[in-house]
């Protein structure tokens, strides 16, 4: 790349790397690895190509196309990944949050409304909260809300408190470092998770951004996925409010069986929700016991 001179000339050599290199997304890639290098704009690259570009910004660049042609995520390079809008940190010990989570967001957001609308105080809970992806966005809408992000990292939760004081919900939102519910106190409105739940044999077959890169324990939950629902099943019940709901991302052939483990502990499927792709991705439950609100 040492003879691109010019913003235009730095991305076109980019995108021709990735290309070569059978990189899907490359022309996305590519830009957004030249845009945070540069720190400029998709509308300068149009506006202005003849933009001079450094030594330093073509070695920059150089190296990060390297980086993603040996498998490492645009995003993990970067450093950081829009959610909801948000722009949120990445770190070792968190996952690159992805589109299809806003879908949890949307349903439990929908949920708040109908229960007593935005302004209500609700307490919420985020089990293996990573980088606060999921917890911030419910802040993001629901402006009286508080929210406890959980994780056993200790990397994620100081990821989590600098996305939240970042995107300026760092007042109503709190870290605890716990395996699950074990240093858990009191009872929430809304207990929300996006937990491992891919199966140990499926894990072994991913494509190597993510296997290599995303961290493992938030990734594999047991020979048959499930073993953080089995937890969550039994004991969400205990640290929820009344009326309250627990909201769990599922994988996209778990519905039936994620269901039945709630259900074994006294609850009901209130609502299910899919992705982008059409896929059961989400799932809302209540307490068998629970009268509904209207």
């Amino acid at each position: 790349m040492a003879e691109a001179k010019t913003l235009g000339a730095l991305l076109s050599r980019a995108q021709d790397r990735l290309k070569q290199a059978g990189i899907a997304e490359g022309a996305l890639d590519a830009r957004l690895l030249v845009e945070h290098v540069t720190q400029t704009t998709r509308l300068d690259a149009m506006s202005r190509p003849e933009r001079p570009v450094s030594d330093t910004e073509r070695m920059a660049v150089e190296e990060a196309v390297a980086q993603r042609i040996a498998g490492r995520p645009v995003h993990r390079i970067i450093g950081h990944r829009e959610f909801y809008g948000l722009d949120l940190r990445l770190s070792p010990e968190t996952l690159e949050p992805r589109p299809d989570t806003e879908t949890l967001v949307d349903m439990v957001v929908a949920e708040a409304r109908r229960l007593g609308g935005e302004d209500r105080p609700w307490r919420i809970i985020d089990l293996g909260t990573g980088t606060g992806a999921i917890a911030i966005a419910l802040l993001s809408v629901l402006p009286a809300a508080h929210a406890v992000g959980v994780d056993i990292s200790a990397d994620a939760l100081a990821t989590a408190r600098i996305n939240a004081d970042m995107n300026g919900y760092g007042g109503r939102f709190e870290t605890c470092q716990s395996d699950w519910f074990e240093k858990i106190d009191g009872r929430f409105d809304f207990i929300v998770s996006n937990p491992p739940y891919i199966r140990e044999e499926i894990w072994r077959a991913l494509a190597v951004e993510v296997r290599d890169h995303d961290p493992r324990r938030a990734l594999v939950a047991g020979d048959d996925g499930l073993d953080a629902y089995r937890l969550l099943a039994a004991q969400s019940g205990a640290h929820l409010a009344t009326g309250g709901m627990v909201a769990v991302e599922i994988g996209y052939d778990q519905k039936e069986s994620v269901t039945g483990l709630f259900v074994d502990q006294g609850f009901r499927l209130h609502k299910a929700g899919r992705d982008l792709a059409g896929h059961d991705r989400v799932l809302v439950f209540v307490a068998e016991t629970a009268r509904e609100q209207t």
